[in-house]
């Protein structure tokens, strides 16, 4: 969701500018409505794409959803991106029904022509803003601070925590839940090793209510965020229309958006924007676990859902996507599944009886050798206020330190089978003072085989089941190291990690500008022509640095020939005379062992045509 005015975007577009400027490709982003037609959100020049050829005048298009609690409320936002505009309408216009050159023609001139390269860069076109919006969308007043800043954001991803449910009184508290989550996420763990590569921002519009809305209402805020019930779970944005153009206006300072409720409970979702909360315990784990679906473009890892695609997941073993990264790489062609099978899952999200025990009964094959007992609880902060029993037995639970009446998520494992037959589960309330807040929202129940079979050492890659609503199978990489299966986890998988780092490598350039200058020889009237090339801060030049093994490779050549001399540095001294000199920089990281799309390269040509004065 990146842009510049037209103008400077048509600038840029004639070429690449002296100095190693980048050449900005087109982005039109539509929204499709209730009835399929496409709705008009932005049209501008984006930041660079490594999808993109300037001589193929390829169209890159990404499809994201708009959250909703119902199937028939939820819309899809296509973002297509090129350098050829025409090109770019005509793949964008497979998406709706509706005449989109007209639409897009009428939005930026205000008349109704078809669309072709002359009517796009007429001077009245060139007049107007960078984007314009649907009538009667009004952005509300957005106040945009700084948070985590790595570099310029024409060429970082940026991410903007939009706030909702925080009054004019609460902007302050709004600063420091947004500067949390960005620190939460970015230091020590999840984005850190990434973080060079991000910019974090808030961005405050006063609200008059405080706080989320509940029962399906939304309260009087800029984005009208509400939960659909009173679980402790997804988290709408009313009005999504307004979400999106705010985003959108920010231009270059809005990438992904980050809807941020004031809500001190569990809550969020994923896809063309994140909604998340400033809960303390899950505010935070919400995020990355969104921002992974979002940034990543992954599914899920954990059982009972219906979205598994991405790096993350297989459906076919004969042809592992992770095989660079299997702990057994190469000893067989096939590697094998880990045995496992899923006895039962559920998504209750039921409030607790005290007269009336929640209970399932399910039936096991008496296969396997273990098993695990998962579950999710809120509004219950004492262990003597709920007992939770397999086949009558106590399982113990405790919860979490200071979860208070917070959602929270359990695993309870047993190093002994389960018997063939069935086999019941309950959760019996015993406090009457939490009836009405205590829920169980999830329960799942899991079998393995013996540690020979079934191998639950962290840090092991293979094939892992991943059972969807229907207990149809899929595969991932780990069996509980990843914070897509588990949201309680604080990290990625390699797999799920080095996705990330193609997915934002794809859209920043390592080479951030080169440049000369003239250096007087000492004691004579020479000059000698300094050439720099600045870089992306990482490896060597990381401001924080990190565990993991990381390096730049730097090759500078003139004329075909590979000046060794200069090799992995960023400033080289060369005569002063006409020449043109090339530099090429890999970066390499232990992250990322597969990089098909060469995304962790950058080169640049740097012509002298004169002499220094």
């Amino acid at each position: 969701m990146k842009g510049v005015s037209v103008i400077a975007a048509l600038t840029l577009l004639t070429g690449v500018l002296a100095g190693g400027s980048r050449t900005r490709p087109w982005e039109l982003v539509i929204q499709t409505g209730a009835d399929n037609d496409c709705e008009f959100i932005s049209f501008r020049a984006s930041q660079l794409h490594k999808e993109l050829s300037l001589v193929d005048r390829n169209v890159v298009r990404e499809v994201t959803v708009v959250p909703a609690p119902h199937p028939s409320g939820v819309r899809s936002v296509v973002r297509a991106l090129s350098y050829d505009v025409p090109t770019l309408v005509s793949q964008a216009q497979l998406h709706c029904p509706n005449d989109l050159s007209d639409l897009l023609f009428r939005r930026v001139t205000g008349s109704s022509k078809t669309l072709d390269s002359q009517s796009i860069l007429s001077d009245k076109a060139l007049s107007l803003p960078a984007i314009s919006l649907n009538p009667g969308i009004i952005i509300p007043p957005l106040e945009v601070i700084g948070l985590v800043t790595s570099g310029p954001s024409d060429n970082r991803v940026d991410l903007a925590f939009f706030s909702d449910g925080y009054t004019l009184d609460e902007r302050q508290k709004f600063l420091d839940d947004a500067s949390r989550l960005a620190n939460d996420i970015s230091a020590n763990q999840t984005f850190s090793s990434v973080k060079p590569l991000l910019n974090f921002w808030a961005v405050f519009s006063p609200s008059k209510d405080s706080g989320v809305g509940v029962g399906g209402r939304a309260k009087d805020t800029p984005f009208g965020l509400y939960r659909d019930g009173t679980e402790l779970r997804g988290l709408y944005a009313n009005n999504s229309e307004v979400a999106l153009a705010a985003c959108a206006s920010l231009g270059d300072r809005c990438n992904y958006a980050i809807l941020l409720g004031n809500d001190p409970f569990y809550g969020g979702l994923g896809g063309e924007y994140t909604t998340t909360t400033a809960s303390l315990a899950n505010g935070a784990l919400v995020l990355r676990h969104e921002l992974g679906h979002s940034i990543i473009d992954v599914g899920e890892e954990y059982d009972g859902g219906f979205a598994y695609f991405g790096v993350n997941a297989i459906h076919d073993v004969s042809n592992v996507t992770w095989s660079h990264w299997l702990t057994q790489h190469g000893a067989a062609l096939v590697p094998r599944v880990e045995c496992s099978a899923m006895s039962m899952q559920a998504y209750p999200w039921t409030l607790l009886d005290i007269d009336k025990p929640w209970l399932y009964t399910f039936t096991s094959s008496g296969l396997y050798s273990r098993h695990l007992v998962k579950f999710s609880l809120s509004g219950i902060a004492c262990a003597d206020d709920l007992v939770v029993h397999l086949d009558g037995v106590d399982l113990k639970w405790v919860p979490r330190k200071d979860i208070g009446v917070d959602r929270w998520h359990y695993d309870i494992l047993l190093e002994e089978g389960l018997t063939e037959g069935e086999h019941m589960i309950e959760f019996i309330l015993k406090n009457k003072e939490t009836q009405g807040q205590a829920q169980l929202c999830s329960v799942e129940i899991l079998e393995y085989g013996t540690h020979t079979e079934f191998n639950a050492t962290e840090g092991n890659y293979g094939l892992y089941p991943t059972y969807n609503l229907d207990n149809e199978t899929s595969y991932r990489p780990t069996n509980d190291d990843c914070l897509m299966r588990s949201v309680t986890k604080p990290n990625f998988c390699n797999v799920c990690l080095e996705g990330l780092w193609l997915s934002l490598m794809k859209r920043v350039d390592l080479i951030e500008t080169i440049r000369s200058t003239c250096t007087t020889v000492p004691l004579s009237n020479r000059h000698l022509r300094t050439i720099e090339v600045d870089v992306a801060k990482l490896a060597q030049f990381r401001e924080e640095p990190i565990e993991r093994k990381e390096s730049y490779a730097i090759t500078w050549s003139s004329n075909g020939r590979v000046l060794d001399r200069f090799a992995n540095r960023t400033q080289i001294k060369v005569p002063d005379e006409p020449g043109i000199y090339h530099v090429d920089v890999v970066y390499s990281i232990e992250e990322v062992r597969l990089d098909p799309g060469a995304y962790l390269t950058a080169s640049r040509t740097y012509e002298i045509n004169g002499v220094c004065a």
